[in-house]
């Protein structure tokens, strides 16, 4: 009996290190680093030291102005990635970079603003997302050529969409409901000519879109009562111009299949990252099978 016992023990602990080797653990990063660090280059070496410090698996990046190829794939050595991808080299780039190789690489520019950047991730498809900054028409645009994009995946397909998206979630509206958005918004459409404001009123038909696809926004799905709102724009760092109060641009969402893997999703408001970018870093950590 003891014999079979210990095969028993020995059986399940077998089954147990095998399941827990079948896991992976990601750590995404989305970050939006504003003017590829263009205004004020010292920030880069501290922005630098912050990303090693919390070791991600795969960076999402936005603004990698006056960025080249290498000069990315020189930066994500700096943090441990061997493996990175640049959208283009003009306007605001997007990029990502990876601990593990990056595959299937989609760069599109026609029909975006910025252009949309797709890979291919330890089985998972990732969109590294830039909305228009300054259209809601644009913007809606750019999501249905994305969830057009999305449904030619294969059947079954994990997907993570990060990055600034530029516009305003309904699971959010209670956090606006000080009005102070609307008329600062009405302000710039007027001196600038922009569409920020659809009717009048905040835009929030773009997120819809993308939850009404079946897409989970982690951050918020992660909130307790006890969650304070701290947007992801704007920050502490000195910019010149009015910048309106906290919104949510910043999201990381993920399909179904994934969305139950995660482990963590938040956005990092520290005194580190308020003076880093004008945008807050959204974080997610999901456990995946291999």
């Amino acid at each position: 009996a003891a014999i079979a016992l210990c095969a028993f023990l020995f059986s399940c602990n077998s089954e147990a290190e095998h399941n827990n080797q079948e896991a992976l653990h990601l750590k995404i990063i989305s970050y939006n680093v504003w003017y590829g660090f263009t205004t004020v280059p010292e920030r880069k070496e501290t922005w630098l030291a912050w990303i090693n410090e919390q070791r991600p698996d795969i960076v999402s990046l936005q603004e990698l102005n006056e960025y080249t190829p290498e000069k990315l794939a020189q930066d994500a050595k700096r943090y441990g990635h061997n493996y990175s991808v640049l959208l283009k080299e003009d306007g605001f780039p997007t990029g990502i970079t990876s601990r593990s190789p990056i595959k299937d690489v989609q760069i599109i520019t026609e029909g975006y603003h910025h252009g949309l950047l797709r890979v291919k991730i330890e089985k998972i498809y990732f969109y590294v997302i830039h909305l228009h900054p300054s259209n809601w028409e644009t913007r809606k645009r750019e999501i249905n050529l994305i969830l057009r994009d999305i449904d030619e995946l294969p059947s079954g397909s994990r997907i993570v969409l990060a990055g600034d998206f530029n516009t305003f979630s309904p699971l959010d509206s209670v956090y606006y409901s000080h009005g102070r958005l609307e008329p600062f918004f009405d302000e710039r459409d007027s001196l600038y000519q922009e569409k920020n404001l659809y009717n009048g009123q905040l835009d929030y038909t773009v997120i819809q879109k993308v939850m009404d696809h079946g897409f989970i926004d982690l951050e918020a799905s992660f909130r307790n009562a006890s969650h304070e709102f701290s947007g992801s724009f704007p920050t502490l760092i000195e910019k010149e111009g009015e910048h309106g109060d906290q919104r949510r641009l910043d999201y990381i969402f993920a399909s179904q299949n994934l969305a139950d893997k995660v482990t963590k999703a938040n956005i990092i408001a520290s005194d580190k990252t308020l003076i880093l970018s004008d945008h807050l870093p959204v974080v997610v950590e999901l456990l995946v099978d291999k």
